[in-house]
């Protein structure tokens, strides 16, 4: 298979015409290769328009919508990014093209492994897996310029947004009440975040942080 064809042929046909036509972000997904971060079985339908899962809990988005929370991020080359529950490490990978350093944060030994070994076989130095409680962020090492998470969730941990620098954002989609995903943006202003809807999505959720459901007598 040409995965180099397939790759300018998922840009051309899922990324550029969802309102993602940043050239540095375009660059990104023709520079990672999509299908070393699938199961073996799946590389042949790595770049269609799928969601495909690489571990328990954890998948690649459509291409879609990937492509549209980075554009929402608005990482900067000089950003320092953390990628949550980043699983094979696909988004990290991709954002290691456009920040200046990118730490990829899995519950995992076995996945951080997997991901340090990837990030090494594809030349990506500025991408780091570490080993880390997802819902407690990585304290030690903010503040963050972005945290960029990997999954869905109906609610946001305070540790995140409280690892943001000044003018730091947290994209993520999140599932309100009404049941609907949208991809977001909270941005930090002093002592406030505040939050930006952006594009309707539906990506593999992070059960963990669920809403805890109430008691009906």
């Amino acid at each position: 298979m040409n995965y180099k064809a397939a790759r300018e042929t998922m840009v051309d046909s899922q990324i550029r015409p969802n309102d993602v036509a940043d050239p540095d972000i375009v660059s990104a997904f023709l520079k990672t290769p999509r299908e070393a971060f699938v199961p073996s079985s799946r590389k042949p339908v790595a770049y269609s328009e799928l969601e495909i899962g690489t571990s328990e809990g954890r998948a690649l988005w459509t291409p879609r919508d990937t492509g549209k929370l980075l554009k929402m991020a608005a990482i900067r080359p000089s950003d320092i990014v953390l990628v949550v529950g980043a699983g094979a490490g696909y988004e990290a990978a991709l954002i290691s093209h456009l920040a200046e350093t990118v730490i990829a944060l899995e519950e995992s030994s076995a996945l951080v492994e997997a991901m340090s070994d990837r990030f090494a076989s594809l030349g990506l130095d500025r991408a780091v897996a570490v080993e880390g409680r997802i819902a407690e962020g990585l304290e030690d090492q903010g503040p963050f310029d972005v945290i960029y998470v990997c999954g869905m969730v109906e609610t946001v941990p305070e540790a995140w947004t409280r690892q943001l620098a000044e003018g730091g954002r947290l994209a993520v989609v999140t599932l309100g009440e009404d049941g609907v995903g949208r991809g977001s943006v909270f941005t930090r202003a002093g002592d406030a975040v505040s939050p930006r809807h952006g594009f309707d999505a539906f990506p593999p959720k992070f059960s963990q942080f669920d809403r805890q459901k109430a008691f009906v007598f």
